[in-house]
């Protein structure tokens, strides 16, 4: 998701040529901050080992037909240790997840270059949760003067992720197995979102979500999955977000804050998390800058928000995650 840190330092202001790019010979590009690569793959690798350490974990318990994830996991984890060489089992997870979430946020980078936006590269976030990390941002240090730009860049990450979601979870899917009521064991269950539901059925006919063992590919692709989701509410700094305003415009505030107001349902009636959701982005997602820019999209931007809308409904999932006791 790109993070919007923009300071009047970081910056000159100038004329651009019509798209929003920079014409300026003082432009934006000149006055860049350098990139501190160290930090960035000192990042990434971090990143790896920690989603390489969960999927070995996934892996082992796949392999002994065990749930993704249960209350004795510390065994599993003994076990990598004692054996350090099934951390590579570990790979087919973390690379596909990496790879996807590498690919949604280098969506907006390179979208960023070609509009002459200053911006960082991605940075990932490493850390002890179900899946190894807490995903990956950029940083636009600089402002967005066009729609277009706006646009561009915000439905370029979803763009690209979901294009690496859909060979994933095929080949994901095509791995699975088929055990009786594995889907509901284990201390979490999982939410089917509709681009899973599609390949189960392709794949294992008639079989029911509730027996359908995804193998750690497919897990990475779920996780792309969800990720996808979250990024695509149309509300605040997300990227739903931008693109609603790039399509709304002056009517963005006021959607944003209907769009959280209906989180809350959803975590009455669903899922807890929601309810996070709704008050972390009331309080910290809900502004977006301002751009003054009267020109409107073209038919075939409008077309692609309406294809941002489709790959949302085939992401969001009303429950993603919930406790085996129904939390």
């Amino acid at each position: 998701m790109p993070g919007q840190g923009i300071h009047p330092a970081d910056f000159a202001l100038g004329p651009t040529d019509g798209t929003g790019r920079q014409a300026s010979a003082f432009s934006i590009l000149s006055l860049r901050r350098p990139q501190r690569l160290w930090l960035h793959l000192l990042l990434f690798c971090l990143t790896l080992l920690t989603t390489t350490a969960v999927g070995a974990g996934l892996a082992y318990n796949f392999e002994a037909n065990r749930p993704a994830f249960t209350g004795d996991d510390l065994f599993v984890i003994g076990e990598i240790l004692a054996h350090p060489a099934r951390l590579f089992d570990g790979l087919p997870f973390s690379l596909v997840l990496m790879a996807i979430l590498l690919a949604h946020e280098m969506g907006h980078y390179l979208a960023c270059v070609y509009y002459r936006v200053d911006a960082t590269l991605p940075f990932f976030i490493p850390a002890p949760t179900l899946i190894g990390t807490l995903g990956a941002f950029i940083r636009i240090r600089s402002p967005i003067y066009s729609r277009r730009a706006l646009f561009d860049i915000g439905i370029a990450g979803p763009l690209a992720g979901f294009a690496l979601v859909i060979p994933a979870f095929a080949v994901g899917m095509a791995w699975s197995k088929v055990i009786p009521g594995i889907a509901e064991r284990g201390e979490l269950i999982f939410g089917v979102p509709a681009i899973e539901a599609l390949f189960r059925m392709a794949i294992f006919p008639g079989v029911p979500a509730e027996d359908v063992y995804l193998h750690p590919v497919a897990r990475a692709a779920w996780v792309g999955v969800l990720a996808t989701a979250l990024n695509l509410l149309p509300i605040g700094q997300l990227d739903g977000g931008h693109i609603l305003y790039a399509v709304a415009g002056r009517y963005h505030r006021l959607l944003s804050r209907l769009f959280v107001l209906a989180l809350i349902p959803l975590g009455l009636l669903y899922s807890n998390s929601w309810l996070l959701w709704a008050l972390i982005l009331f309080f910290l997602g809900l502004r977006h800058p301002s751009i003054y820019d009267p020109n409107p999209l073209s038919r075939n931007r409008r077309r692609l928000a309406v294809l941002a809308l489709i790959i949302f409904l085939l992401s969001f999932s009303v429950t993603p995650v919930r406790l085996a006791d129904g939390l």
